[in-house]
């Protein structure tokens, strides 16, 4: 999406042209052009003190400026993940 946002990108090209080199499967998958924005879904997430996280998250597009955007990731209340995270939350306190 991001080579479609802005062609004319020097870096964005050179990183193109080094994986379509080195990764066998890259340039198969960059001719088929299956890119799509991730506006929602799920997330797992493996953290090393917490274990795994199961999150649902939500992309939010920021008007007037199409390359930032706000992704919020939340736990089901009263999930496993939601104690890991208060867990976590209380450490920082």
């Amino acid at each position: 999406m991001e080579a479609g946002r802005h062609p004319d990108d020097k870096r964005l090209a050179t990183l193109i042209g080094e994986l379509s080199m080195k990764s066998e499967p890259f340039p198969r998958l960059w001719a088929q052009h299956s890119v799509g924005d991730k506006t929602h879904g799920g997330k797992r997430i493996n953290h090393p003190v917490a274990g795994e996280l199961d999150l649902s998250y939500e992309t939010l597009a920021l008007p007037g400026d199409s390359d930032q955007v706000l992704v919020i990731y939340t736990a089901v209340a009263g999930s496993p993940t939601e104690e890991r995270l208060r867990l976590l939350a209380s450490w920082s306190a």
